[in-house]
């Protein structure tokens, strides 16, 4: 009996053979399997949407434009958290991490570095349409394409140095904050990145939102005070209009996606729980932050009639041809 409750015992641990270990988190076959799905399913469903967004901008002429430059700022960003971050989810295995102090916080780093990149992005596309809305006279003088290479710059820069600022001590003396061996466990000022990673970037989208929203009204009542006026005038505003209601309805779905997958994180961590990084509920909460990168393309880029043109070229190998570069697809 002894020897049963011994070797009991050592299958809870991630590591037998040290005093110190971790205990393993032990999951049901069709829990972890699950989890596992989910987060592999969206992973590859997110490397596949963005880099159809960053062949589709990068290859075609007609799409070389200061707005698309951001869209595709914002796939690369979403594209690394599918291809890097999401992966090594998966490798986390009944709480254990086996790949070493240093690989954990310089994981923790890459996924710092992109979501907060993805998010900078978002802000920045928000900004855009709200000038190209809001000002349209002079929009090409302000958003121009050197301009749009320094915002994209400066957004990678800002995600670098913010996110080694947040886990500088972390990357000082890595492990320094687990309690057992093959824990990954990492230490931030949760008020800081409260504020910088949600609290201004969604209170920016609303702000911008807000205000193409009254734009978009007062210009449906301008036309109905002109609706005697000269059908020229009359069909312009109505486009106007249209664009502008188009563009809302964007940022509103922006705003939704956003709250969706970023609340229920900031929650957990403001009210003081601690979660262990395997449970269900952790993975469930990392799950929705990663959503949001596979999301970030469909919304941003399936709303645009030139993409599906794009994909449609780039899976029938038309994008191979000579001179597709130069292919129509507005």
């Amino acid at each position: 009996v002894d020897l049963r409750l011994c070797t009991l015992e050592e299958t809870e641990l991630c590591f037998p053979q040290v005093n110190t270990s971790c205990k393993k988190h032990v999951r049901s076959h069709s829990e972890a399997m699950i989890i596992y799905i989910l987060l592999f399913s969206n992973s590859l469903l997110t490397v596949v949407l963005n880099l159809l967004v960053i062949i589709s901008i990068s290859h075609f002429r007609q799409l070389h434009t200061p707005t698309n430059l951001l869209l595709l700022s914002l796939a690369v960003s979403d594209l690394f958290v599918g291809l890097l971050v999401m992966p090594f989810r998966i490798l986390l295995k009944e709480s254990c991490w086996i790949l070493g102090d240093l690989m954990c916080v310089l994981y923790y780093f890459l996924a710092f570095i992109t979501v907060c990149a993805s998010v900078v992005n978002m802000v920045l596309i928000s900004v855009d349409r709200y000038v190209a809305i809001c000002d349209p006279l002079h929009y090409p003088t302000k958003v121009t394409k050197k301009r749009a290479q320094l915002c994209v710059l400066l957004c990678w820069l800002y995600s670098v140095f913010y996110s080694f600022f947040l886990l500088y001590e972390n990357l000082k003396q890595p492990g320094r904050y687990n309690s057992c061996y093959g824990q990954c466990v990492i230490n931030v000022v949760i008020h800081v990145d409260l504020v910088m990673s949600f609290v201004i970037p969604i209170t920016s989208i609303v702000v911008l939102y807000l205000r193409v929203f009254v734009v978009a009204v007062l210009q449906a009542r301008s036309m109905r005070s002109h609706i005697t006026a000269v059908k020229l005038q009359s069909s312009a505003t109505v486009t106007v209009k249209k664009s502008e209601l188009k563009a809302a309805r964007t940022l509103g779905v922006i705003v939704t996606v956003f709250l969706m997958c970023y609340c229920p994180y900031y929650c957990v961590a403001l009210s003081g729980y601690y979660i262990i990084i395997s449970s269900s509920a952790y993975a469930f909460i990392v799950f929705l932050i990663f959503l949001n990168s596979c999301l970030n393309p469909v919304i941003y880029a399936f709303f645009y009639p030139w993409f599906r043109k794009s994909v449609k070229l780039i899976v029938t190998l038309e994008i191979l041809q000579p001179n597709s570069c130069r292919a129509n697809v507005l």
